[in-house]
């Protein structure tokens, strides 16, 4: 049975969608160019998490983290979209900025 996320966070998520970060701006370009195939959308609720860009076809589910993450703060996050059946990858604002290839190989590798 689907899990409907709480109105709440699609009212959050449409509003993340119409303001992006310059990062997230980015990584939307990078993945219509490189991964055209596996449909990823962007700002997607799941459980009540929102991710910044989601492939349902792939189960996979890309974070593009500032300065406020880390390992131990996302841990939670992490394992709830993980028991949903999603992986998680994240990038960095700045290697998206920085080092847009770079980051595209890696997640090539990753989804291979």
């Amino acid at each position: 049975m689907k899990k409907h996320p709480p109105s709440l966070s699609i009212v959050h998520a449409r509003d993340l969608r119409r303001n992006p970060t310059e990062a997230e701006k980015a990584m939307w370009v990078l993945l219509k160019k490189h991964f055209p195939e596996e449909r990823f959308r962007r700002q997607v609720p799941i459980r009540h998490y929102i991710g910044d860009f989601t492939s349902h076809r792939l189960r996979t589910m890309i974070e593009i983290d500032g300065d406020r993450h880390s390992a131990e703060s996302d841990a939670t996050r992490t394992r709830t979209i993980d028991a949903e059946g999603y992986s998680v990858v994240r990038f960095w604002n700045n290697d998206v900025l920085e080092n847009p290839e770079g980051c595209m190989t890696r997640l090539g590798q990753l989804l291979s």
